[in-house]
């Protein structure tokens, strides 16, 4: 089994990775519109991790935009060689999201991340790390809104809430994608809008509360993290 390793240079304390994130984040871009909703493909990246062995197992699950149905299927273990540190769990994860990418044969189109974009304090998370490393249009749909805050949300599909920083500035929107059930919450991430964001995430979220990108790309880096580990 293929153990991918940090490439070089890649940052090992909190010093270097915020120097790396205030000169990426200048690349992001935010007012292009994206991909057309349910056309092409569209990718779902997600990581498990094993602490007590550092390791973490990426997982990249290519569907048909329109169908939903599955193209294809990748996944990489790795090395964990950053420490947990709250707002940086991207240098934790990205060096094995992209081998998992990389050998996708098909795609990725627009990539949905379990995390967060533009909503990071830093106003850089995965999805918009991932989007400005790979040139890809990127979304981040994460399960809670991390530091920020939201106000009221109606209760039927479809709903949102602007997700608001302490001054104010929109960084995402809690969105509900179904009827009684907790929003998710969305940000953009790179070459995407906002409104093009929420569109793609509830297009994609069918019949659950999450995206089917996500769903699968959860169940398969957790298998891929039982096998590699043997637990």
């Amino acid at each position: 089994m293929k153990i991918v390793e940090a490439p070089s240079g890649w940052p090992v304390n909190e010093e270097e990775a915020l120097a790396v994130q205030d000169e990426l984040r200048a690349r992001v871009v935010l007012d292009e519109p994206g991909p057309p909703v349910g056309t092409g493909l569209v990718t779902g990246v997600d990581v498990a991790y094993d602490d007590d062995r550092d390791v973490v197992a990426a997982a990249a699950v290519v569907l048909d935009a329109e169908t939903l149905t599955v193209v294809e299927e990748a996944t990489a273990i790795g090395r964990i060689t950053f420490p947990y540190v709250p707002g940086l769990l991207a240098f934790r994860e990205i060096p094995t999201v992209l081998a998992a990418l990389e050998s996708l044969t098909a795609g990725p189109g627009l990539v949905l991340c379990d995390g967060y974009g533009l909503a990071h304090p830093r106003r850089f998370g995965l999805a918009s790390h991932l989007g400005v490393l790979t040139g890809l249009p990127s979304i981040g749909v994460a399960k809670n809104p991390f530091v920020f805050t939201y106000g009221e949300l109606g209760p039927e599909r479809g709903d949102v809430a602007p997700l608001l920083a302490d001054d104010g500035e929109e960084v995402g929107r809690a969105l509900r994608t179904q009827q009684g059930v907790k929003p998710v919450f969305v940000s953009a991430g790179h070459r995407v809008t906002l409104d093009s964001a929420c569109a793609h995430t509830l297009r994609l979220a069918p019949e659950f509360r999450v995206p089917q990108t996500t769903r699968r790309a959860d169940a398969l880096c957790r298998r891929a993290l039982a096998e590699a580990t043997g637990v």
